[in-house]
């Protein structure tokens, strides 16, 4: 696996192979990785002649500082993982090569789906994303893109800023992966006891819950019941929603036939966890 840290080195690799007409997968990551981070390496390498990944904890997404400066890392981890994994190229640029001194970011016309669930309770957090895989994009220029389903709402966003800037990259999002119990893997998950981890699992226990007993008609008080046991159990909440898979348009009353998606957003303690899961 070759590792480079800047524009300018990456770049006449990625000149080579597009010239010798290599097809070229791209996984961005933030570190700290898991089991779905590798999903991801493994579905572009199957797919794609060269896999690039990246390594980098993008501080424009963090709206909350501590939140930033608390986010684990795992760097020689990290490296020898991909490189096991078969990862081609790592690109592990510093701040400063990301966001250059004379760095203007655009500003996103996200619309609505900038406001609502992850939006609605991390303002300025999808700008920021869109801002590092805008530039990260614009290096690699990927003939596809991996994303996992975990941040459900953030593939949805990249996708919209995809098409804003023209990019030719095909998204392509895995399914979640869970451990045996059924937790979704996250990062997060690092900074979590095992106490905590085994009271993470009514997370994905309410979505469950939620794709067995869901049925045609008014799902308000299904959110509600289901909000109210994870308060109960001592997470601090912050939504269970139930929305169009394909808008993320909020569902109070839903017909039986149209598609929606499970979002549910809580903290155990200082440590914020978010999991999703499609209902049909």
């Amino acid at each position: 696996m070759i590792l480079v840290k800047t524009e300018k080195t990456i770049i006449p690799f990625l000149q080579k192979w597009r010239k010798n007409q290599l097809s070229i997968g791209f996984v961005p990551t933030m570190g700290a990785l898991h089991n779905g981070h590798l999903s991801l390496i493994s579905s572009s390498i199957s797919d794609c002649d060269i896999c690039v990944s990246s390594l980098f904890v993008n501080p424009t997404q963090f709206n909350n500082k501590s939140d930033f400066e608390k986010y684990p890392v795992t760097l020689e981890k990290d490296i020898a993982l991909l490189e096991a994994a078969g990862c081609h190229i790592l690109f592990l640029p510093s701040v400063t090569e990301i966001y250059p001194p004379n760095y203007v970011s655009p500003h996103y016309p996200l619309g609505e789906l900038e406001m609502i669930l992850e939006g609605k309770y991390r303002p300025g957090h999808f700008q920021g994303v869109c801002q590092v895989v805008d530039r990260l994009l614009h290096i690699t220029h990927p003939q596809c893109l991996y994303l996992g389903q975990k941040d459900y709402q953030q593939c949805m966003v990249i996708k919209k800023m995809i098409e804003l800037r023209n990019y030719f990259t095909d998204v392509k999002i895995n399914p979640t992966i869970r451990d045996a119990n059924g937790l979704a893997l996250s990062s997060r998950n690092m900074r979590l006891s095992d106490e905590e981890k085994i009271l993470a699992l009514h997370l994905s226990k309410t979505l469950f819950y939620i794709k067995e007993n869901i049925e045609p008609g008014n799902v308000e008080l299904l959110k509600q019941q289901m909000a109210q046991q994870l308060e109960d159990k001592g997470f601090k909440v912050d939504y269970v929603e139930i929305a169009s898979a394909a808008t993320l348009e909020t569902v109070t009353h839903w017909n039986g036939n149209d598609k929606l998606v499970a979002l549910v957003a809580a903290y155990i303690n200082e440590v914020r966890l978010i999991d999703n899961m499609l209902l049909f």
